[in-house]
């Protein structure tokens, strides 16, 4: 099962690649950092919910 933080943080990640790509193509390096941090929220988010999703695998097991 697919936690709610993997999809947030999946879009977050893909838009913070567009917000990127879109500050290197205008020259804007504001832009482009934001976008670099966006995706790094992203991941941690994406990650955060890999982990959460697998923790409740594990007590779902335990519990049987």
């Amino acid at each position: 099962m697919v936690d709610k933080n993997q999809v947030q943080g999946g879009a977050k990640e893909i838009g913070g690649k567009i917000k990127e790509a879109a500050g290197k193509l205008v020259g804007n390096d504001r832009l482009e950092a934001e976008g670099m941090a966006d995706q790094a929220e992203g991941k941690t988010q994406k990650n955060y919910g890999k982990v959460k999703d697998a923790m409740k695998d594990e007590v779902g097991l335990k519990k049987h």
